[in-house]
């Protein structure tokens, strides 16, 4: 009889995988670009990354952003940051935007009967979008201001029209991503069957942890299941 190890190992050595940049994409992970642009939409802060040219180390930003379309994002960052040098010697760049995980102790990849809960394989639910793009930095006073509007726009629509502050404008660039590539990745049980999905669905609502409800949202809603 073959162990739920060995079953692991082997799907991890069988199963077609697809490796896309620093991110390996299973099959039964792999998001649509509509549902990628859906969770980037939705989690407006990422990590923008410029490899530039023969460096040791990508320049990794922390940063929000605007996703205008599904084709742009636009973004600003400070006039000294190290990144305008990475994008002037390579201006392909990734934009990563993370989130939406939760802890699934091994004991739940158990149900009741199978064996021991204490020699269940753990994993961690989580979504990653990636987004490879060709950066073009902005340094028209007016474009800065249209950035900015689109920026605050959704957060805090109170405030003075940023051309209010040109005078400021010459301690920031604006960054215009032109999307090339969309991949995403939603790492939630898409390799269990219905039965082992649906009681890992429960164990998520029961806990009703920091990201449990996001978790058990996508987990719903890629294979249809019900935490009751």
């Amino acid at each position: 009889m073959i162990s739920r190890v060995d079953e692991y190992i082997w799907l991890r050595k069988r199963a077609h995988s697809l490796t896309v940049g620093c991110m390996l994409i299973h099959p039964w992970d792999a998001g649509s670009d509509e549902e990628s642009l859906a969770f980037v939409r939705a989690n407006a802060f990422g990590q923008l990354i410029a490899g530039g040219r023969g460096r040791d180390v990508p320049v990794v930003v922390p940063t929000q952003f605007v996703l205008v379309d599904d084709r742009r994002v636009v973004l600003h960052l400070a006039r000294p940051n190290p990144v305008w040098r990475a994008i002037e010697e390579n201006p392909n760049v990734v934009l990563s935007v993370a989130g939406d995980w939760a802890y699934v102790p091994g004991a739940w990849k158990v149900m009741p009967g199978e064996g021991d809960p204490g020699a269940g394989i753990p994993t961690t639910y989580y979504a990653a979008v990636q987004l490879v793009c060709e950066a073009t930095v902005v340094m028209d006073s007016e474009q800065k201001a249209e950035i900015l509007r689109r920026q605050i726009a959704d957060l805090d629509d109170r405030l003075v029209d940023p051309a209010e502050h040109v005078r400021l404008f010459s301690g920031i660039r604006g960054l215009e991503l032109t999307i090339r590539e969309i991949k995403g990745k939603f790492k939630y049980g898409g390799n269990a069957d219905t039965e082992h999905r649906e009681y890992v669905a429960k164990r998520l609502a029961e806990r009703d942890g920091p990201g449990d409800a996001a978790a058990l949202g996508h987990l719903q809603r890629r294979s249809s299941v019900s935490p009751s």
